[in-house]
């Protein structure tokens, strides 16, 4: 089993990816526990001086003004965790829960939030022993932190709140804790407002998207090269002298050099590379590559502004190194709602591109002697008809999902948190856009794989046609119409298997 350091530096996204998919555990590093001690000293000085310090002897937000008695501030952290953990809706992913869990440990270890070494190990324990809070949908704006989701993973720690056990299964949490021997912390000075006050969640969904949406494309890239073939379409507009000489967007040429390469040795590419009367593809198949590889550049933005913000160290306040407490806003999280909203938009158009070439397999006016909805006997067979339609609407829902949530912010806590980011939400609709997107490009694989079949005895290019040899072990070819539904799943899961 891997395991992950976490030292005062940052972690990287394969850390993230491991830790949150592929259960890896996690171990603090002796500087991390050191750095944690030294500025625990400063926190437990500063609550002990009669000067108020926001987090440590105040309240909380709108309350921020009212000065908390040493007597009252052991209960402040309870009351701040239990009245903020008040989410709603549905239990979200495992494995969000997970990588969020993750990054609000890795700026613990910074050793600039004030808590105690044990609260630190106490999450370690918690997610190497496999028990997962339970993290309802609907909380957080995004802003002053993730508040409800981390409030919920907090609960946890302090042995109160709702958890499920590393079977999945949903059980009281202080019977999880003590079979895997771990002991509830009571919450000191700080460390309430420590365990909720970051960006975790957003930026762990948009680290986990990244990783799917970049798998997505690199499947669309085949998976168009594929309708190429099968449309009888030409290899020659993805060269790479069209591209990266004339214009040098990296996105692009990425996904035009993924196309040519995939078309290479097609024999059905070859059989009308001249004299076939067609002068231009449609823009569905001649531009592929330019729309993917927008989608790709958008993305690489994206993972600048995680880069970035896996590196930064988000609490309020803040410990600096000189010992001072201050104030901050870095808990806003409008660098990464703008992106995850960017990324909304690119899967969106990604998805309509696609739709559009499995349409163009349909219609006997442009498929170029292809059956009417490659069906096997049209009129007696639907073919793939309403797979089309299917495919439409899933695109239809991502152009709403595409919808921006950062620019709708609603004040909150009397006013005190006037603008805020909805970052939770761009990420939460971006997963399900991205799920989405999986869906209508397997769809275009069942058509393109059909389309290709039809073109026999001319052969596929060898990496379209290892494609259609694995959707075959389990989706048939063409023939009489049978239920689709559940072929129209086997394609998604061979993609999704793939992730």
């Amino acid at each position: 089993m891997q395991t992950i350091e976490l030292g005062t530096s940052g972690l990287t996204f394969a850390d993230v990816h491991a830790v949150a998919r592929g259960d890896a555990k996690v171990e603090i590093s002796k500087s991390a526990l050191g750095a944690m001690e030294v500025t625990r000293a400063h926190i437990e000085s500063l609550a002990a001086a009669d000067e108020p310090v926001y987090g440590i002897s105040t309240g909380f937000g709108a309350l921020a003004q009212r000065h908390i008695p040493i007597e009252d501030r052991v209960q402040l952290q309870k009351s701040l965790i239990r009245s903020h953990a008040a989410g709603m809706g549905d239990p979200v992913e495992r494995e969000v829960v997970r990588a969020m869990m993750l990054l609000r440990l890795r700026t613990m270890c910074s050793g600039q939030t004030g808590v105690r070494p044990v609260l630190a190990q106490t999450y370690a324990q918690i997610l190497n022993a496999g028990i997962t809070p339970r993290v309802l949908e609907f909380g957080s704006l995004g802003c002053s932190g993730d508040l409800a989701p981390l409030s919920h993973c907090a609960m946890v720690a302090m042995g109160e709140g709702r958890a499920f056990g590393p079977d999945g299964v949903e059980r009281p949490v202080a019977e999880l804790l003590a079979t895997a021997g771990i002991e509830p912390v009571e919450l000191r000075e700080k460390e309430g407002l420590a365990l909720i006050n970051g960006t975790d969640g957003m930026l762990g969904m948009l680290i986990l998207a990244i990783a799917d949406f970049e798998m997505i494309l690199n499947q669309g890239d085949i998976i168009a090269a594929m309708s190429i073939e099968g449309q009888m379409g030409t290899d020659r507009v993805f060269r790479p002298e069209l591209h990266e000489g004339l214009r040098p967007h990296p996105g692009q040429a990425t996904s035009a050099a993924n196309m040519f390469a995939a078309l290479q040795g097609s024999e059905i590419v070859a059989s009308h590379r001249h004299g076939d009367g067609v002068v231009q593809d449609a823009y569905s198949l001649r531009c592929a590559p330019q729309v993917a590889g927008a989608a790709r550049d958008t993305l690489a933005h994206a993972k600048l502004v995680a880069e970035r913000e896996l590196a930064a160290i988000i609490d309020n306040p803040v410990v600096l190194e000189s010992g001072e407490v201050s104030s901050n806003g870095n808990f806003h999280g409008a660098p990464i709602a703008l992106v995850l909203d960017f990324l909304a938009i690119a899967a969106a158009d990604v998805g309509s591109i696609s739709e559009r070439r499995t349409d163009r397999f349909l219609d006997v006016s442009r498929n170029r002697g292809l059956p009417a909805f490659l069906a096997n006997d049209p009129g007696v067979d639907s073919g793939l008809m309403i797979a089309q339609y299917t495919q439409a609407a899933l695109v239809s829902e991502n152009k709403r999902l595409a919808n921006p949530a950062s620019v709708d912010s609603i004040p909150s806590s009397a006013m005190q948190e006037d603008h805020v980011s909805m970052g939770w939400h761009a990420a939460r609709k971006l997963r399900k856009a991205l799920d989405n997107l999986r869906r209508v490009i397997s769809i275009e694989l069942v058509a393109a794989a059909r389309a290709v079949d039809l073109r026999a005895p001319l052969q596929p290019s060898p990496l379209t046609g290892e494609l259609i040899s694995t959707l075959r072990e389990k989706v048939p070819g063409p023939g009489p119409d049978r239920d689709l539904s559940e072929e129209l799943e086997t394609a998604y899961r061979i993609l999704l298997r793939q992730k």
